[in-house]
């Protein structure tokens, strides 16, 4: 068993970090049981586990085994993307978290590449493995190393040089999982098989069932491994043993993203119109704010639903993390609805001057609004799709698109001879929108997470919704022909791409 350093010696920084020797490892699991009566870790989620693959073909075969955990990354993305600091960096490198302040919105897991965080379902907050940082502290080591059978698990002081941490992993050769992230793992992985490490490489068993478990099931749910009709590796490798593992953000995440590009886009396109001099009657001064305000309300009430801690939303504004796009976003939608109140308070005083000086924040702040998920989507690290530089453009083409056909719907009634301008605007942010569509489809993805993902969206699970989409969203480009008739084309088809865009990117495995 290696020797845990004595903190309360020397005043020298220390940096935590594991080895799982997977030579060792015989897939017992005392590790995971250790761990979930250490930490009292409840039924269906779980800190660690041990995947296991079968690589080969009989009589020339064996079990692999992965113990699967958090990465305690030196750069990691659950601590950028934590909007409450819930997640944090302590000064020995550990990764903790703390369970007071969590609002439950789940940006830690979505930033995860290495699926480690998930939401405890008995007090609704994110945790994962921490290093037992309650046992080390007192000079204990984690239960899970004290419980291995075989010492296949060991912590220790990478800047201590005696340690065994330290000396395997600068003298023996070690891998870590998915370095391509760049996040700087300080759990080594020595003599892993690649089948494990890659959480596609294996092929998932046909039916509904894992060696000693049962596959997930549901609208949430994903397992590893890759799916019959889509292949990462020429190796014969089976997935035999896996957990549950479930999508971050549900179809609240894919309607936000709609609503708020029409909260945003209306009061864009009525801004477009200002500024070309077509008009700036009772469509600028109150129908596009009043739209804009009311759907950024319907936005707000979702991305607070969604949280597994609604009643702790305000710790966003009254202890935020600014490396956070959570934060940075709830900033900016915040003050666009702002400008909207104040420039709907001046067309109720007849302040009409006020409400053309309003403009000069409310367009950035409008277009801001329509593109920070952008930044957003690009935070949550594990999801390769959506690590795309044509995100914030597209982001903005469809808010144009989504306001200006929410404002077609209306301006028969509150100003018919806006129609016909707006109708054009409903074309071109279409035919924008598809032509960034075909863009996205047919370029050759650099991963094969993305690669996945984009089959997931376009030949799997959310093909409905894509194609249903791209046809919907197709009538709009006829909007100078057929009017106000082609506007809930349009945004049906823009709700269906949104929700198969949020969804197919969380439907490749991660561990």
């Amino acid at each position: 068993m290696c020797a845990v350093p004595d903190l309360a010696a020397a005043n020298r920084p220390q940096k935590w970090a594991k080895v799982l020797d997977q030579s060792r490892c015989i897939g017992c699991h005392a590790c995971t049981t250790a761990c979930k009566s250490e930490n009292e870790v409840p039924l269906s989620v779980t800190r660690t586990y041990v995947k296991s693959v079968e690589v080969g073909a009989w009589p020339q075969a064996r079990r692999a085994f992965q113990v699967t955990r958090c990465n305690q990354c030196d750069d990691a993305p659950c601590v950028t993307a934590c909007p409450t600091s819930a997640m944090f960096q302590r000064a020995d490198g550990i990764v903790d978290f703390d369970k007071r302040i969590c609002i439950g919105c789940k940006a830690c897991i979505a930033a995860c590449p290495y699926d480690a965080i998930f939401i405890n379902p008995e007090d609704h907050s994110a945790e994962k493995c921490n290093f037992c940082t309650h046992r080390l502290e007192v000079g204990l080591e984690p239960a899970c190393v004290v419980v291995c059978p075989v010492e296949a698990i060991f912590v220790g002081d990478m800047l201590d040089p005696s340690s065994k941490v330290a000396q395997v992993v600068n003298r023996e050769p070690v891998t870590v999982r998915r370095p391509e992230k760049e996040t700087r793992p300080k759990v080594f992985y020595k003599d892993a098989h690649q089948a494990t490490l890659d959480p596609i490489a294996a092929r998932r068993p046909e039916g509904d069932n894992f060696m000693w478990s049962e596959q997930a099931r549901g609208p949430q749910s994903v397992n590893s491994g890759h799916p019959a009709a889509w292949s990462n590796s020429s190796a014969a490798a089976l997935l035999s043993y896996d957990v549950r593992h479930e999508a971050p953000w549900d179809w609240r995440v894919s309607l936000y993203t709609w609503t708020k590009g029409i909260a945003a886009g209306a009061y864009l396109v009525a801004l477009l119109l200002l500024f070309t001099g077509i008009d700036d009657g009772p469509l600028f001064r109150w129908v596009a704010p009043v739209l804009g305000a009311a759907f950024l309300a319907i936005t707000g009430a979702l991305l607070v639903w969604d949280l597994e801690h609604p009643e702790r939303f305000h710790l966003i504004f009254t202890r935020p993390q600014w490396r956070s796009w959570l934060t940075r976003g709830a900033v900016v939608i915040s003050a666009y609805g702002a400008v909207l109140a104040a420039h709907l308070l001046a067309g109720v005083f007849g302040w009409a001057p006020l409400q053309k000086i309003l403009v000069w924040p409310g367009l950035p702040l409008a277009a801001m609004t329509s593109v920070y998920t952008a930044y957003l989507f690009a935070q949550s690290k594990a999801r390769d799709l959506w690590q795309s530089p044509l995100l914030p453009p597209h982001l903005l083409v469809q808010s144009l698109l989504a306001g200006a056909a929410a404002l077609l719907l209306l301006a028969p009634v509150v100003e018919p001879g806006a129609a016909e301008p707006i109708a054009y605007v409903v074309a071109g942010s279409a035919a924008g929108h598809l032509l960034m569509l075909w863009g996205e489809i047919t370029l050759v993805h650099v991963t094969a997470h993305a690669h996945l993902a984009q089959w997931s969206m376009i030949a799997g699970d959310f093909k409905g919704f894509f194609w249903g989409g791209v046809v919907l969203v197709a009538v709009g480009v006829a909007a100078p022909v057929i009017g106000v008739f082609a506007a809930p084309f349009a945004l049906a088809g823009l709700l269906a791409h949104e929700h198969a865009y949020v969804q197919a990117a969380q439907t490749v495995p991660l561990a």
